[in-house]
């Protein structure tokens, strides 16, 4: 089942929405209306094309119009002799024509005659469907060879804790970077075997440390291989540039169309050495908090922008905060926050942010202990529902 194996003819709408060139756009406008479509293909008695009327082309005349258009022929506002595609060409070939004509829809042409139209919005959910039968293919291959090799449930068992020893190895580094300005403090804790949360660690210039944590959306196998996906694009480009939008701008490029209906949450900093100046961006990630060493406040790290995975071509808009030394920094995902006790209640950033400043200053390791020891207090026995990771920073220079 090869990608390349999808052609247009499979993609296309079959029976698309064909008018005459004498149609009055009152009509043309109803239909598209009633079948909440953005284009009709307007064809001449013998189905061949003579244009495309569209929701670009509305929008183009329609302010300037004289009174009475809506009763006009569809041929004076439709697109004459539109760019087209024959059938048994690849969706990528689809894909790159409309990319590169500017258009958003394509009667599709075999001989003469109109016998379908594709749109991107078509393509790219055809396109999800055909990868999605893919990994269900690929999955039930898979998992048929597990099923030979697995003889009982403590075998399966044992390999999905192998598994997981892998991706912490994978994922995580070794042991936080042994840097004179930082002391850190690491909690990691996937609620299953194989978790979606990670951290991660970079250093574009001797000057310049960058911290990354991130929380692919679920858990288990689906949320770790998106995690291993999106690690694997912030090791490729976190090392060539200081600029956290930068970052976490290609990390979304890279895992447009991989993640499937998942997203990835994410918080990068790049702290300067020199000036103790932390520039950040945030893809949707719970924000982390400082306690200021001066005042003992609480204060949270905001920077505004979109999940990674879902929105392309996103701007993550940057901020900076100039760090002071004796300063904590906890960074974390949403299952330390979203954890809840027996009577329901959430945890949330508010009693996290007060025990935050109870403890004050204590050493990072020390403080990850008590700000984890307070969030189990509060839970009781209530077991947690997603994976947790709680990373503290502690400014020492």
């Amino acid at each position: 089942m090869p990608q390349d194996a999808l052609t247009v003819r499979q993609v296309m709408q079959s029976e698309p929405v064909m008018v005459p060139p004498s149609c009055p756009l009152r009509e043309v406008m109803g239909e598209m209306n009633r079948r909440r479509i953005g284009a009709v293909v307007v064809v001449n008695d013998a189905t061949e094309l003579v244009g495309i009327f569209t929701e670009r082309d509305l929008l183009r005349r329609v302010a300037d119009a004289d009174p009475g258009w809506r009763d006009a022929p569809v041929s004076d506002w439709m697109t004459p002799d539109p760019y087209h595609i024959v059938p048994d060409v690849s969706w990528e070939d689809a894909v790159s024509m409309m990319s590169r004509m500017r258009v958003r829809h394509l009667p599709v042409v075999d001989g003469l005659r109109v016998v379908g139209i594709v749109s991107t919005r078509m393509l790219m959910s055809q396109r999800a469907d055909f990868l999605n039968q893919l990994v269900e293919h690929r999955t039930r291959e898979l998992k048929g060879a597990i099923d030979e090799l697995m003889s009982s449930d403590a075998e399966l068992r044992y390999n999905l804790k192998a598994a997981g020893r892998f991706q912490t190895r994978l994922l995580l580094p070794h042991a936080p970077p042994a840097w004179p300005e930082l002391r850190w403090g690491v909690h990691y804790a996937p609620l299953d075997h194989l978790g979606g949360d990670y951290y991660d660690v970079a250093q574009p210039t001797p000057d310049h440390l960058g911290f990354l944590i991130a929380d692919a959306s679920g858990h288990s196998i689906a949320a770790a291989m998106v995690a291993i996906l999106s690690r694997t694009a912030f090791s490729e480009v976190s090392g060539s540039t200081t600029s956290p939008g930068a970052v976490l701008a290609a990390m979304n490029a890279r895992l447009q169309g991989l993640a499937d209906e998942r997203f990835v949450t994410a918080f990068y900093g790049v702290l300067d050495r020199r000036t103790r100046v932390l520039t950040f961006a945030n893809a949707g990630h719970p924000y982390p908090l400082r306690l200021v060493a001066r005042t003992g406040a609480v204060e949270e790290l905001r920077a505004q922008g979109f999940m990674l995975g879902i929105v392309a071509e996103e701007q993550h808009r940057e901020k900076s905060v100039q760090l002071e030394p004796g300063d904590r920094l906890c960074f974390y995902t949403d299952g330390l926050v979203e954890a809840r006790n027996e009577m329901g209640e959430g945890y949330g950033t508010d009693r996290l942010e007060q025990s935050l400043a109870a403890h004050g200053f204590i050493g990072a390791d020390v403080l990850t202990d008590r700000l984890l020891a307070d969030q189990r207090a509060f839970r009781g026995d209530t077991k947690l529902t997603d994976d947790v990771t709680l990373v503290v920073g502690e400014l020492t220079a």
